[in-house]
């Protein structure tokens, strides 16, 4: 028997919202299965906008939305049992301890008050919070308060939850942690995460889907597979010297190829992997000092959709 497709947890149809004259979503197409999905774009692109109208905290100006295979516009109170959110902006109550708020956002989902506190105690271990859970919100580095934010999103065991911006503001350290944090949500425990972030290494990390979008219409949706298949074709070459012997065997092969502006050559060799990159350089005798196959995909896939968007709008 041929396996069903998964239901899809999210699924816009002409999803359209308007604030006045501005066009926030334009028509916006969308079915997405289970996973760790990567939501990009510039700031003001409509991601944040996606998001509430999905959950009902934004209306919709037209056109219908799904979430778990319900209707968003009649089922909402339902689907706020199992969905979560953490948001961009601070949403915290600055004079309540940590863990007496991730315990009041439990009762809000629908939790008794014994059973809330007890999963407020399980979700802050889970985000690495000691006793700062026993100290008011207010005196809370930010990455404490990011940390108390994630908690608060999967307290009631979501099926799906949606993360804007959950790095922001965060040293190298801090990022690191809370997206491993982020990438165990799906891996390990079954909940999809929409990682809203303008930030391209941050989704390259966790992300199995990616959905760009931009002036409020959605550019790509794929798998980051498929997106990394599509440039396995492309390399970048570290040389010590010789430059310009490469490039000039390169473009007797017709393999478009440019000096980058950190000195790497970039090839479009057009193979499966890079052994006639290597081929090549055995060919004019040149040893290399690194060679990268299909870098930065998901920075050019990114970019290519924004010059794609502009020069069509």
């Amino acid at each position: 028997m041929t396996p069903t497709a998964p239901t899809p947890v999210l699924e816009a149809a002409r999803l359209t919202k308007r604030y006045g004259r501005v066009t926030a979503l334009d028509a916006v197409d969308l079915q997405v299965r289970p996973g760790a999905i990567g939501l990009l774009g510039p700031n003001g692109a409509g991601k944040t906008t996606l998001m509430k109208c999905l959950l009902q905290l934004q209306p919709i100006t037209d056109g219908h939305a799904r979430l778990l295979g319900r209707d968003v516009a009649r089922e909402g109170r339902e689907l706020r049992k199992l969905v979560g959110f953490a948001p961009e902006q601070d949403c915290h109550i600055p004079r309540m301890v940590g863990c007496e708020y991730v315990t009041y956002c439990a009762q809000l989902c629908g939790l008794t008050f014994q059973a809330a506190r007890q999963r407020a105690h399980e979700m802050l271990d889970f985000v690495g919070m000691g006793q700062e859970r026993y100290r008011e919100i207010g005196t809370y580095s930010t990455g404490m308060k990011q940390r108390v934010k994630l908690a608060q999103a999967i307290v009631h065991d979501p099926q799906i939850v949606f993360l804007d911006e959950p790095t922001n503001g965060l040293d190298p350290k801090g990022r690191v942690q809370i997206l491993e944090l982020v990438h165990t949500l799906w891996r390990e425990h079954g909940i999809s995460v929409v990682l809203s972030s303008h930030l391209l290494h941050d989704v390259d990390q966790i992300c199995d889907q990616i959905i760009i979008i931009a002036q409020g219409r959605v550019l790509v949706h794929d798998t980051l597979e498929n997106l990394k298949a599509r440039r396995r074709g492309t390399a970048e070459v570290v040389l010590a010297h010789r430059q310009n012997d490469f490039l000039t065997a390169c473009q007797r092969r017709q393999w478009p190829c440019d000096a980058s502006p950190n000195g790497r050559l970039r090839v479009d060799h057009g193979g499966t992997d890079v052994t006639p990159v290597l081929e090549l350089l055995r060919e004019i005798q040149l040893v290399p000092l690194e060679i990268v196959p299909s870098p930065n995909v998901l920075e050019e896939t990114f970019l290519h959709a924004l010059e794609t968007s502009h020069a069509t709008a």
